[in-house]
């Protein structure tokens, strides 16, 4: 008979979690004479009808890194007095449409960062829409903002952060969920912002993304995000972008999986919750064969006991004198209380080496 339908679906997700994570969706915002949307794939597929700035902007998005990434959506906001109102408009759209990175390469021109950052904290928090942002010179104080800083110049021409943003954009959603984007090479850009060894910790400490010149190219410093404020639930790791990428992954695995394949679908009986506790331990086993999850660790999803005795004395039911089992087998009505610990691989990037001779 082989294994549930809902167990099979979680394997899936997991063992083709690096070939989804490496290839992420683009929603690039430009301004043209035209409002249009286009989805662009590949150079040859950039719409004619453009500026020759901002066919570059497309270009700088899927340029990418390890690969390009899997698709960019060019939203065009009609120029002429309608450039700022149609920021609404384009809110709009992008909140029906699945993406991952946004970049707007006119948003501070426009003084509209703030208002796209905190949209973004409003899709992340209250409609768990895992999206995120390229924004420039934004203290954002946020895991899914990219405070962008740097200037650069490629050959004699300035490129300003603002302008810039795009490129990042399809660097991080073309960086595989094994690695991270620090140190990735810019080797399209001949020159950058200097800042010394110190001032580049205080501008990593600060969320700031920075570019170095190591002497040969310019580089990333460190894939980080604009969050500098950490909590208990949000600890030192959401400052890193390759962390919160793999976070947001599998909170978006789960979520729709669970919902496709479990929600309304069977009985909410304890056989029935083990089931997909089952599929989502599966889940994990994938993401740490592949390199995602630490495989040393025990990646695990048990029933929320704590949780659950507490919704059931909310319900009258006297569960000071149940055992824990009694609380994990117990008839919930509608209602899935669960739990996992799990630790995600970080990338190697900080090096130790004490020679001696």
């Amino acid at each position: 008979m082989g294994a549930p339908t809902i167990n099979i679906t979680f394997i899936e997700k997991g063992a083709t979690a690096i070939a989804r994570g490496e290839r992420g969706v683009v929603a690039l915002v430009l301004k043209d004479k035209t409002a249009a949307v286009h989805t662009v794939y590949s150079i040859s597929g950039i719409p004619e009808g453009l500026t020759a700035e901002n066919k570059q902007y497309i270009k700088d998005a899927l340029m990418g890194y390890q690969v390009a990434p899997r698709r960019v959506i060019v939203y065009v906001m009609k120029t002429g007095g309608e450039g700022t109102d149609g920021y609404a408009e384009m809110m709009k759209y992008f909140e029906t449409v699945k993406w991952d990175w946004m970049a707007i390469p006119t948003v501070e021109t426009d003084a509209k960062a703030q208002d796209i950052a905190t949209w973004i904290k409003g899709l992340r928090t209250n409609d768990h829409k895992m999206v995120k942002a390229v924004l420039p010179n934004i203290t954002a104080d946020s895991e899914g903002i990219v405070n962008l800083t740097s200037a650069a110049k490629i050959g004699d021409t300035d490129i300003t952060a603002e302008h810039y943003c795009p490129r990042i954009a399809g660097l991080i959603a073309g960086t595989p969920l094994t690695i991270s984007c620090t140190y990735a090479p810019l080797n399209e850009l001949t020159a950058c912002d200097y800042l010394s060894k110190t001032d580049m910790d205080k501008a990593v400490d600060d969320g700031k993304f920075v570019y170095k010149w190591d002497g040969e190219k310019v580089k990333v410093v460190r894939g980080v995000n604009s969050l500098t404020t950490t909590t208990d639930e949000k600890g030192d790791s959401f400052k890193k972008i390759k962390i919160v990428e793999a976070m947001d992954m599998i909170y978006d695995d789960i979520k729709t999986t669970a919902e496709d394949s479990y929600i309304g679908k069977y009985a909410n009986s304890y056989d029935n919750k083990c089931l997909l506790i089952t599929a989502i331990n599966a889940y994990f086993a994938e993401l740490a064969r592949e390199g995602i999850l630490n495989p040393d660790y025990d990646n695990r999803c048990e029933i929320d006991i704590e949780a659950q005795r507490i919704w059931l004395q909310s319900q009258g039911e006297n569960v000071e004198e149940m055992s824990d089992d009694d609380v994990k087998t117990a008839d919930t009505g509608s209602f899935v209380f669960l739990k996992a610990n799990i630790k995600i691989l970080d990338a190697m990037e900080d090096i130790t080496l004490d020679i001696y001779i």
